[in-house]
């Protein structure tokens, strides 16, 4: 059951082995949801000082003992605190690193209430970012899904990010992108600035999905890995090619999956698994949510007919 502090009035003398007080029920699904959201403390060596970012954020998931966080919280960190929604200060064990997708998992030891994720998104849907804002301990900021699907805003290596007007600030890294239900829509990840770390309305978190797809593979076999990709594709200019922008093929790897399924070079690929493909980073973070074993549906243009493909990830 999620719970929020209670209102205690006057002094008290605390004897060093009384236990917190009793705590209040949540009132609504964004404060419950709050309560899923802790603050990650990352120890600092010596030589290393984040003044502007000391502290970072992260959800609770899964069983209740894993927390997702962002990679570049944890940073050169070797050992991490949580501080929860009540206060308690907890140990958290790093066992997983992706900096690729710019997520990390921390294990603690006893279970916390998870976060449910969200079935299903849509744009301009109400979302709310809930994180611990300039280490001030957690808070919830609110606006909408601005888009879906982005790809190729240049922060991490493999991207499949839902954008929010939400305000977002330094130390709400790792924290929850809700919907109005307070389910988990996605990971907070970057925030989009022009030369300062003030926010102008352009916030970034990893997908529910391409956190989905981390954790399972984690918890599969204690690590995550990708599809190689057996083509090399660039974004295809709408002007300068056929009058649709896409991902064209510049290169077919020699007896990769993608040159069984017969794409060649000029292909233009403008849809995978559903997804529109605008420029090459999109095609990158189609293949990523896949596993090997699964298939990639691709439609492409090539001599100016639209052709569908099917790739099987083997």
């Amino acid at each position: 059951m999620c719970i929020a502090a209670l209102m205690i009035v006057g002094s008290v003398a605390w004897a060093k082995d009384q236990q917190l007080p009793e705590l209040r029920q949540c009132q609504g699904a964004l404060e419950c949801a709050s309560r899923s959201v802790v603050s990650v403390l990352p120890v600092w060596p010596a030589n290393v000082q984040r003044s502007e970012e000391p502290e970072g954020s992260g959800i609770v998931i899964d069983d209740g003992t894993l927390i997702a966080t962002a990679d570049h919280v944890i940073g050169p960190a070797k050992k991490i605190f949580i501080r929860t929604s009540s206060g308690k200060i907890r140990a958290a064990q790093i066992v997983l690193r992706d900096p690729r997708t710019d997520v990390a998992l921390l294990r603690i030891e006893d279970a916390m209430v998870p976060h449910s994720l969200a079935r299903s998104i849509r744009v301009a849907e109400k979302a709310c970012a809930i994180g611990n804002s300039f280490g001030l301990d957690v808070s919830i900021t609110c606006g909408v899904i601005s888009a879906v699907e982005v790809s190729g805003a240049g922060f991490n290596q493999i991207e499949d990010f839902i954008q929010t007007d939400a305000a977002v600030n330094p130390g709400m890294s790792g924290g929850a992108l809700v919907n109005e239900a307070g389910e988990l829509i996605g990971l907070l990840s970057a925030i989009f600035t022009k030369g300062s770390d003030s926010n102008i309305g352009v916030n970034f978190a990893v997908s529910g999905n391409l956190l989905r797809r981390v954790v399972e593979d984690f918890l599969d076999d204690g690590q995550v890995g990708y599809p190689s990709s057996g083509i090399l594709v660039k974004s295809a200019l709408n002007a300068a090619e056929a009058g649709i922008s896409g991902a064209k093929i510049a290169r077919v790897i020699k007896d990769s999956a993608e040159e069984a399924a017969g794409l060649k070079v000029n292909d233009i690929i403008v849809f995978a698994n559903n997804r529109r493909i605008k420029r090459a980073g999109a095609y990158e973070a189609a293949l990523a949510l896949l596993k090997e074993g699964d298939s990639l549906y691709v439609k492409i243009l090539r001599d100016g007919e639209f052709l569908d493909v099917i790739v099987h990830l083997e």
